[in-house]
């Protein structure tokens, strides 16, 4: 699958794009959600990993842009922070559907997600 992976934290992001990588994903890294949406017109993900809290463009005003530009595209949203998932509730209420795990995430979690969206396709 093509992934996209967006986390202001470098590290994380980083470490992430080479565990899809080594199982055969073709994944981009974005440290923004701004510079996701860039790469996102060449790259057309088939699957986001983001993010919730970023300075600037939150995770959740992300997936709700994928959710209008990518309506293919498969969502799922990180968070180690509280603030995190309030927005999550928020983005329900505004009828936004998203899959969230709590960070650290562990590389199985992520590879299981992008196993449900292959059988989902």
């Amino acid at each position: 699958m093509r992934v996209l992976v967006v986390d202001d934290e470098t590290s994380i992001a980083d470490s992430l794009s080479l565990i899809l990588q080594a199982r055969g994903h073709r994944a981009r890294v974005a440290y923004s959600a701004e510079e996701a949406i860039l790469i996102s017109d060449e790259f057309v993900p088939q699957a986001l990993i983001s993010d919730v809290v970023m300075p600037g463009m939150n995770g959740l005003d992300l997936a709700a842009y994928f959710d209008d530009r990518y309506p293919a595209c498969k969502v799922l949203l990180i968070s180690s922070n509280a603030i995190g998932f309030g927005l999550v509730e928020e983005s329900v209420r505004r009828g936004h559907y998203h899959s969230i795990l709590p960070k650290p995430i562990h590389p199985a979690q992520i590879l299981q997600f992008l196993a449900t969206c292959v059988s989902a396709a």
